[in-house]
């Protein structure tokens, strides 16, 4: 090191500078981008060469050429003297969270530091990745039911029988993941406590290939005829890997010989951890959807377990914090790169309602999303109920898991 400073060229000398980092290696006398703003003063002792053409930034003078990253844009010091900004819509907006914070919506937002220097673009190619259903699929008939309740956590009902959430990364597979979760819960309830795996997203995301496009974005009713026809094993057996470059880049499919025999359903192939070597399939009945009334939905989830829900998801989502999320109108006054959406799709996993402080109450739904437990109320959020809130009661599919007698025997046996 001299004075503070990294001899010849070294990527991993950086330094925390604002909202990004900057470098202090001694390559950066040759040259000015991304150095840091002392590194003249602090590495060399001199003063730095600033041509007439430098920019200035919080108090510091940058040479011409020099850059520096604000949120998602890259800034660039042009000839002229003055910064040359990409203008990208970011995935977080600090006026938008302020201005979420300062009304009264009924929910908070925050900045997650996963989602900092994303733009909103890369946010909803990247975070969601559910596409909508086929016509076909969305005429499938409505089962009818109904029930009154104002409050149900499914966790307080079948305790140990409802899996955390997961994080999917930058991996466009929400798909895979609400699926996995959705028949995990299922099958947990089903067996009584037998069996409760934490089924493989990834078994989803690799194997799942027709018509499907892995970390890309795929379709749920693909996702459940692959759990119903071929069967996934679990997430300890086949454990999530993210993308090493691109979403593109999914891992070949390590499950690619599956046996499904008589009273046994176990893999041919070793599972891909090799620290486990339990490598059961488990598979569901076809998928049933059900109305787009909440009560039946309520009816649902109260008897059977967790529910799969495909969702809008709008640029405000991705900062919500706590309480009942309402779509806002906050960036109306932006040009419209500011204001997208895409699909996604989630686990509801319960409901509830609340007073304001003017007595009004408000309806909820309890959902689990798949961006990690630092995201949201532990991994969840509550949406409002009743009123179809980003189409999230607009598709709400039930499945019961392939679950019998001999399974649970098998389970318990091994259990103990």
């Amino acid at each position: 090191m001299l004075g503070g400073c990294c001899p010849g060229r070294n990527d991993q000398c950086t330094v925390p500078y604002l909202d990004t980092i900057c470098y202090c290696d001694l390559f950066c006398n040759r040259t000015v981008s991304d150095c840091c703003p002392d590194f003249w003063s602090h590495c060399l002792g001199t003063t730095p060469p600033y041509p007439p053409s430098s920019c200035e930034r919080n108090g510091h003078r940058f040479p011409s050429g020099a850059t520096y990253k604000e949120n998602c844009n890259l800034c660039t010091c042009g000839q002229n003297g003055r910064w040359e900004c990409e203008q990208h819509a970011c995935l977080i907006e600090d006026d938008m969270i302020q201005e979420i914070n300062r009304r009264s919506y009924g929910w908070r937002a925050t900045n997650y530091s996963q989602f900092w220097g994303m733009t909103l673009d890369e946010g909803l190619r990247y975070r969601l990745g559910t596409q909508r259903p086929s016509r076909t699929i969305m005429n499938m008939n409505e089962i009818q039911v109904r029930v009154i309740c104002s409050q149900y956590v499914t966790a307080d009902k079948w305790p140990r029988k409802i899996h955390e959430p997961l994080d999917q990364g930058n991996c466009n597979a929400s798909w895979a993941f609400s699926t996995a979760a959705v028949a995990s819960d299922r099958i947990s309830i089903q067996s009584m406590g037998h069996m409760t795996p934490q089924l493989s997203p990834q078994n989803l995301i690799s194997c799942d290939t027709r018509h499907q496009g892995g970390c890309s974005g795929g379709r749920i009713d693909g996702a459940w005829w692959y759990l119903r026809r071929r069967g996934v094993v679990t997430e300890e057996c086949y454990p999530f890997s993210l993308p090493q470059q691109t979403p593109a880049d999914v891992a070949r499919c390590m499950m690619q010989s599956q046996a499904v025999g008589r009273g046994k359903r176990q893999a041919t192939a070793h599972c891909p951890n090799s620290y486990s070597y339990h490598n059961d399939i488990y598979q569901s009945t076809p998928p049933y959807r059900l109305s787009s009334n909440e009560n039946e939905i309520m009816k649902e989830i109260m008897d059977n377990g967790p529910v799969q829900a495909i969702m809008e998801v709008h640029e405000d989502f991705f900062v919500y914090k706590s309480g009942i999320y309402r779509h806002t109108d906050v960036n109306y006054h932006k040009p419209s790169e500011y204001r997208n959406h895409a699909t996604h799709s989630v686990r509801i996993t319960g409901w509830g309602e609340e007073r304001d402080y003017n007595g009004k109450t408000h309806k909820y739904w309890i959902a689990a999303n798949s961006w990690g437990k630092n995201w949201g109320e532990d991994g969840y959020f509550r949406i409002a109920r009743g009123v179809n809130e980003c189409e999230i009661e607009a598709f709400v599919i039930g499945v019961w898991g392939r679950v019998t007698m001999e399974d649970m025997h098998n389970h318990h046996g091994r259990r103990k």
